[in-house]
Parts: C-alpha cells; sequence; structure tokens
C-alpha cells in the first residue's frame, strides 16, 4: 500500500472483495492490460475468488493478491489462515507465494502468464512479514508480452477451405475468441465475401451489426428457437474462435461436420464429427478464410431476413406497455451510440442478448462464463473510471444489485456518473421462469414485498422511480445529465420473461 502510495498507483477501495476481482476484469477488456486487485487473508481471499473465477471463466487476465501469513505459521493454527494456493489453483492459471528471493520473477512470469492464450487471472499470495524484508535480486528490464501463439497448419486451412467450398449450406458460429482478439473487421469481410449467416454467442456481440445482411441472431437468449430456425438448416458449421465456456456446441448445433478456428482445440462430444480442427493464431486463420475464392451456397437471404425482422419485432415492446423490453429500447434510444451498457445476471439478461443493439465489441459488457449475479454494478464501475469520457450505464435485476449494492458507496466517492437501471419486479425472475417451463410451482423465488428502495436515496445516492416510458425517458436524459451517479428504479412487471425466454 505505502509503495503504491509512492509510485502514484490509484488504489480504489470498494465495498466488497468481489467487486475488486470484477473491476479488475473489466479494466483488462476495456484496456487489454491486466487488472490487479487485492484482499486480505481468509475472508477477504474467499471473498474476492467469485471475481477470480468470473477472470478465469470469461478470459480476462488479472493479478490477484492475498496477503497471506507469515512463513512461521505457515503450518500453524492461526486466525484467518487457510492455504491460498488450494484455494485459487481451480480458479486461476498459477498461483504462487512470493518470497524475498523471487519477487521480480514471479511479478513477470505472472503478467506474461496471465496475457498469454487463453489469458486468465494469475493469483500471488503476499506473506504479512515479506515488506520488512531485504529484496536480494535486482529487478530486470520488463515488457509486456504474451507467449507467441504457433501459427495455423497450411494444411488444415486448405482443408477449411475445400470444406467450405463443397458445402450446401455453411453457417458461422461466432465467439468469445473471436471478441477478444477485436476480429470483428476481418468477420465482417468474410462474412461478407462468401455470404454465410452468422451466429453469435453472447460475449461476442457487437461483432457483426444487427442489421447486416448476414446476422442470424444470438445463441441461448430470447426467442432463441427463432435463431434455431436458421442454424437447423446449416451443412456445416464453422467456428470461429468459439470459446465453449459460453455454450458447448452440441447443445446447439445440429449433427454436421465442424471447422474449427481457435487457438484452442474443438472441445466437443464425440457423437459430432470434427471435419477439420485449426489450431493456432486466430487472426491469420481468418485472414486465410477472408482472402480465399468466393465460395457458392444454397442460403435463401430473403427468408433469413424476414426471420430476423420477425424476431425483432417480437423483441419490441407492445403498444401502451412498459416493462423490460420497453425499459431496454428507450435505454438503447437515448443512451449515446458509443456508450458502455454493463449488465447482471438474470432474466433481464437473456433478453439483452438478442435485443440489445451493439454496434461494437466492448459497448455491452456482460459475464456468460462465470455468470456471477452481482457483476454488473462495479463493471459498470471499472468501465467508467476506464472510459470516464464515455456514457456507462448498468441493467441490473433487483436482485443481483441487492448483491453490490454497497458499491453506491464507491461511485459515489469516485464522483461517477454511472446510470444504474434497477428492474424492479421483486422475483428471481430466471429462477421463476425455469419453474414455470418445467411445470412447477413458484417457490422461494420472491425477494420482497412492497416498494425496492422505498426513499429517494439510498447511500447518498438519488433514487429516481420509474412507472412509465414516459417518466423513463425523463429519468434517464436526467441521470446522463447529472453529476455523479444516480439509481433508476424501473418497476416492471416479470411475467413479460415468461414467453421471450425458450
Amino acid at each position: 500500500m505505502e509503495a503504491m502510495r509512492r509510485s502514484g498507483i490509484e488504489f480504489i477501495l470498494v465495498a466488497n472483495e468481489a467487486s475488486a476481482a470484477i473491476m479488475a476484469d473489466v479494466c483488462a477488456r476495456i484496456t487489454g492490460i491486466p487488472g490487479v486487485c487485492h484482499a486480505t487473508l481468509g475472508p477477504g481471499a474467499t471473498n474476492l475468488t467469485t471475481g477470480v473465477g468470473c477472470a478465469y471463466l470469461d478470459r480476462s487476465p488479472i493479478i490477484a493478491l492475498t496477503s497471506e501469513s507469515g512463513d512461521d505459521m505457515l503450518n500453524r493454527i492461526s486466525q484467518m489462515h487457510i492455504d491460498h494456493q488450494a484455494l485459487f489453483a481451480p480458479i486461476t492459471k498459477w498461483t504462487i507465494r512470493l518470497t524475498k528471493d523471487n519477487i521480480a520473477e514471479t511479478i513477470h512470469r505472472a503478467m506474461r502468464i496471465a496475457v498469454s492464450e487463453v489469458p486468465g487471472p494469475v493469483h500471488i499470495g503476499l506473506p504479512t512479514d515479506i515488506a520488512d524484508r531485504i529484496v536480494s535480486e535486482e529487478d530486470p528490464t520488463f515488457t509486456l508480452k504474451p507467449d507467441r501463439v504457433s501459427a495455423p497448419d497450411p494444411d488444415l486451412l486448405k482443408r477449411a477451405e475445400q470444406l467450405l467450398a463443397k458445402a450446401g449450406k455453411p453457417i458461422l458460429a461466432v465467439g468469445l475468441t473471436a471478441a477478444r482478439l477485436k476480429l470483428d473487421d476481418l468477420l465482417i469481410a468474410v462474412a461478407q465475401k462468401h455470404r454465410i449467416p452468422v451466429v453469435l454467442t453472447p460475449m461476442a456481440k457487437g461483432m457483426l451489426p444487427e442489421d447486416h445482411p448476414c446476422y442470424a441472431g444470438v445463441l441461448f437468449h430470447a426467442l432463441s428457437h427463432r435463431v434455431a430456425d436458421t442454424y437447423r438448416q446449416a451443412d456445416l458449421v464453422v467456428g470461429i474462435g468459439y470459446d465453449p465456456v459460453e455454450f458447448n456446441y452440441e447443445q446447439w448445433m445440429p449433427k454436421v461436420p465442424l471447422i474449427h478456428l481457435d487457438t484452442s482445440p474443438a472441445d466437443i462430444d464425440d457423437a459430432y464429427e470434427v471435419a477439420c480442427d485449426v489450431v493456432g493464431d486466430l487472426q491469420q486463420s481468418l485472414s486465410y478464410i477472408a482472402e480465399t475464392v468466393p465460395v457458392k451456397n444454397d442460403w435463401d437471404f430473403d427468408g433469413l431476413n424476414k426471420r430476423r425482422e420477425a424476431m425483432f419485432r417480437s423483441l419490441e415492446p407492445g403498444p401502451d406497455t412498459f416493462g423490460p423490453r420497453a425499459v431496454l429500447t428507450i435505454l438503447r434510444e437515448i443512451m449515446p451510440h458509443d456508450g458502455v451498457m454493463t449488465c447482471d445476471v438474470g432474466a433481464h439478461t437473456h433478453l439483452i442478448g438478442q435485443l440489445w443493439p451493439t454496434p461494437a465489441p466492448g459497448l455491452q459488457i456482460m459475464t456468460n462464463g462465470w455468470s456471477s449475479m452481482g457483476f454488473g454494478v462495479p463493471s459498470a464501475i471499472a468501465a467508467k473510471l476506464c472510459l470516464p469520457d464515455r456514457a456507462v450505464a448498468c441493467v441490473s435485476g433487483d436482485g443481483g444489485f441487492l448483491m453490490m449494492a454497497g458499491e453506491m458507496i464507491t461511485a459515489r466517492r469516485l464522483n461517477l456518473n454511472v446510470v444504474f437501471v434497477v428492474l424492479a419486479d421483486r422475483e428471481l425472475s430466471l429462477i421463476h421462469v425455469k419453474q414455470e417451463h418445467k411445470g412447477r410451482e413458484h417457490y422461494g423465488t420472491r425477494l420482497y414485498n412492497g416498494d425496492f428502495f422505498g426513499s429517494d436515496y439510498i447511500f447518498g445516492v438519488p433514487v429516481l422511480a420509474v412507472r412509465s416510458a414516459d417518466e423513463m425517458r425523463e429519468a434517464l436524459n436526467k441521470a446522463f445529465a447529472a453529476n455523479g451517479p444516480i439509481i433508476i428504479e424501473v418497476f416492471v412487471d416479470g411475467t413479460e420473461y415468461e414467453w421471450l425466454i425458450t
């Protein structure tokens, strides 16, 4: 702490250690530089693991630091002491305990491991007595350089080209890796040149504009059966940066051959045919496909366009209704084109995945690998810290907001103009919907009775209560022009989710 103070490194105090790790994750996503978070030993470390797990399964490079018992107490029973390396091993790429003889080597190796494919968190334990010891090594010159990803096999690329040329109805399935590597321009070039429909995983939103002729929709989110009407026609699936951490291939794809282009090998059930598994530098692989002779296929793009437009019409709010669809539509209407929207986990996430127009990668931030409730609030704070000149909004259910409500103090202290839109439907709506679909009675999903906030302020942050479309527009205009954070409490009926989530 003293070293950071002296060197001018900004330290952001948060209300919950999980928030620290989530914020480090989102800072890494936005800047490409590993985020760093710290927690004390014992309960601080266990709280931190929620956010570290997010970075692990959402593929973000972070350095997680925790205090640890000194060497003299390692094998003793003492207050707050557990084995942190055992705790963090399953949710990090590497975990190590610092000593006075390995500081520079450890930090440099940790950074390299964190940013190398597949990126993720590294944990470093800081013994409580190390600060007073004399370092025995010099600090060599350091550059943040990931391990090099090997080039794809030329023969496999040729094989992929041949399979694509023979297919009648190929489809491109674009995932998290492609989004992480910011290959949207290449993807658009491939889709346009070869005229192939594209489906996206939720964390790949923004890779292809929703109004593009090749856009077929987002997998496994609202009205996913409409998206299935397209991909079930495919006779070849081409996975581009498809990370199964969001959805395994076999959860959706028809039993047709698979071409997999990624930095990691295909992970799919043996019942499916992996016709070509191209592992290596994804930009090189996609560039190769972009440069091949345009393929001919049998896709009916008029039919695709009609299915896409029908899906989007179904996502439009009904006349004189004010539910989650209307809230999101109005937010998108008022929020600047380059604004960043983060969301929590819940029924609204499924709606956002399909409904929210995302002009470019990184303008909609969610967790879909780890999928922890509570993600929305700290991720929005991190986005505003990294992009202070952008409009930033967070869409959260009341359940997710409850988990991180204490971070309103953080947003207020930092005077961050983040607009927190809280969909108050009094339920854990996603669980409610799942019970409905399984024919179960609704049980254990009611959060509270009466109003959620019941006040004009929470932790000193203004709360604007909204019950109509006109009130929503007025509140949003006021909130984005404010000096500091504002909460918009939106009273909605969660039953709208029941027919949207299939």
